[in-house]
C-alpha cells in the first residue's frame, strides 16, 4: 500500500543559482537515485515555483522518515549531495533549525 508525503523548500532567490539547481535535477547522480530507492520511495517529483518548492514522494510500506534519515547518515554520496544542494536551498519560514525540506499538512482532499 502506497502513502503519499508532500513536503517543501525555498531556494536562494537567485536565477543562476536556481538554473544550476534544476541542471543537477536533470540528471540526478546514480548513487542518489539508488539511495532513493532503497528508502521505499516509489515515486517522486519536485515543482518549483519561484523560489518555492514542492515534492510529492510516493512510498511503499517500508519507507520511514526515520529509516531515510539512518540510511542517509551511513552514504557519504548522499552526504555530498545533500551539502552540494544545501548552497542552494533556504529552509522555509518556521522551519525546525538545521531543516531542509519541510513536511507539509494535507488541508483539503476532494
Amino acid at each position: 500500500m502506497s502513502q503519499r508525503y508532500c513536503l517543501t523548500l525555498d531556494l536562494k532567490d537567485d536565477a543562476a543559482l536556481i538554473a544550476e539547481y534544476e541542471k543537477y535535477h536533470q540528471a540526478i547522480w546514480p548513487e542518489i537515485h539508488d539511495s532513493i530507492i532503497a528508502k521505499g520511495i516509489t515515486k517522486m517529483e519536485i515543482y518549483r515555483f519561484d523560489t518555492r518548492m514542492f515534492m510529492i514522494m510516493e512510498v511503499d510500506d517500508t519507507f520511514s522518515f526515520e529509516k531515510s534519515a539512518a540510511l542517509d547518515a551511513a552514504n557519504p554520496k548522499v552526504k555530498e549531495w545533500e551539502d552540494l544542494m544545501w548552497g542552494f536551498q533556504s529552509p522555509v519560514k518556521n522551519a525546525p533549525a538545521g531543516a531542509k525540506w519541510v513536511l507539509m499538512d494535507k488541508i483539503f482532499s476532494l
